[in-house]
């Protein structure tokens, strides 16, 4: 069993499958919701205790009777949750979610971490038995406090690059791996894989949807295919993809690990909800 050190955001996300996303002016009933704790960093965590090992997740949660909510959902998976900023009263940031039945793509409006920024002075003991370090770029500033430690006890770095945010800059260079998502691209800069294996990072990803995942491995670069599947919900899909990494990358070669995380976060996109895999996929897990 290993032990995976997970930064970043934590919302609490309301989402809603419903046949069509409303116009303007427009009322409907949503077919199903759900009301459960969510973000990158989350999610991930939360799919690397589910594949067997201790997750430990840093962010802001802080006192507002909503992160009750939150620490009531990841308590279910065995999460310790270490809170950056202890005192905050504001409520945690609310994620309103619409997925598509037809489609199962989803639409989201979310505050993410927005003055909820933690000081690099929170991070003390956050890497003790740390095996594995998981960022996704919501606190950049004790991200890469936590990085500059990680990467001076030889921890692996794994980075969701899900969209750029200022501050990667620093981080980026000191990761292991990196995982982004097709749309992120470091400021102008066209080709990702590229620009970031300048950086030095040894090994890089792009994911795209059910399209191949695209990957520069040292000095090898090519393309992976990702399962098909009959899709209910992609609301995660990546979130579950990282957390499956960092599991599997932790046994395996950078290139075999993308290859079972991506068989684990498209089985999560045959359900509704980031949880429902959980339970329906046993065998794998």
């Amino acid at each position: 069993m290993a032990t995976g050190l997970f930064v970043g955001l934590i919302t609490l996300d309301c989402i809603y499958r419903v046949d069509h996303v409303p116009s303007s002016d427009e009322k409907i009933v949503a077919e199903e919701s759900l009301l459960v704790a969510g973000g990158p960093a989350t999610n991930a965590a939360i799919a690397f205790a589910a594949l067997g090992n201790r997750a430990r997740l840093a962010g802001a949660l802080g006192q507002h009777p909503l992160a009750d909510l939150i620490r009531a959902d990841l308590a279910i998976y065995g999460i310790e949750m270490v809170d950056l900023t202890p005192q905050l009263r504001s409520p945690p940031p609310l994620s309103t979610i619409l997925v598509t039945a037809t489609t199962g793509n989803r639409a989201v409006v979310s505050r993410n971490a927005v003055g909820r920024q933690a000081a690099p002075a929170a991070t003390p003991g956050l890497l003790t038995d740390v095996d594995v370090v998981l960022i996704d770029g919501h606190q950049m500033a004790a991200s890469q406090a936590v990085a500059i430690a990680a990467q001076s006890s030889a921890i692996p770095i794994v980075i969701d690059a899900g969209s750029w945010k200022p501050g990667f800059d620093s981080v980026l260079p000191l990761a292991t791996s990196v995982i982004a998502a097709a749309k992120f691209q470091l400021p102008g800069r066209a080709d990702t894989l590229a620009a970031l294996s300048a950086l030095g990072i040894a090994e890089v990803a792009t994911t795209h949807g059910p399209s191949p995942i695209q990957f520069r491995d040292r000095d090898t670069v090519g393309t992976l295919p990702v399962p098909q599947v009959p899709v209910q919900d992609t609301l995660g899909a990546g979130d579950i993809f990282h957390g499956a990494f960092c599991h599997y990358r932790l046994q395996a070669p950078f290139i075999e690990a993308l290859t079972h995380a991506a068989q684990i976060a498209t089985q999560s996109c045959r359900h509704f909800g980031p949880r429902a895999w959980i339970e329906n996929a046993p065998h794998q897990l």
